[in-house]
């Protein structure tokens, strides 16, 4: 898988944090899909690093999203900032621009036509 697939995977993962108590969900693989365990497993290692700073990214959101709170949000929306965040606050390896540029990528596979902007400028303003 891409970088890009597998940060997609990630998305459609967190994505259902709002539906499950406590538990990361597992993502599904669709049965013709071929995934190595080395893919399962980054995904896997991201989701859960995701989960564990859920509250400083969730109050990081609140903070940056110009008076959004998170319960406002859309769920795919709320989905991609918590991505893009950790990877700009706790994943080394990403390039904050890259980070950004992702997320907007994926918000205009995911969301409205607005809201590529809003989280861009919500991201834009934490590198700042």
């Amino acid at each position: 898988m891409t970088r890009h697939e597998l940060r997609e995977r990630i998305f459609q993962t967190i994505f259902q944090f709002p539906f499950y108590e406590g538990d990361v969900p597992e993502f599904e693989i669709v049965e013709e899909e071929k995934i190595s365990e080395k893919d399962r497993e980054y995904i896997d290692t991201k989701v859960a690093a995701i989960k564990e700073h859920l509250e400083e990214i969730d109050k990081e959101i609140d903070t940056r999203s110009n008076k959004w709170k998170i319960r406002r949000l859309g769920k795919s929306e709320l989905a991609i900032l918590r991505l893009a965040i950790y990877e700009l606050r706790y994943d080394e390896d990403i390039p904050e621009k890259v980070a950004i540029n992702e997320a907007v990528e994926l918000a205009k596979s995911y969301c409205d036509d607005k809201s590529a902007g809003f989280i861009n400028g919500v991201l834009s303003g934490i590198i700042e």
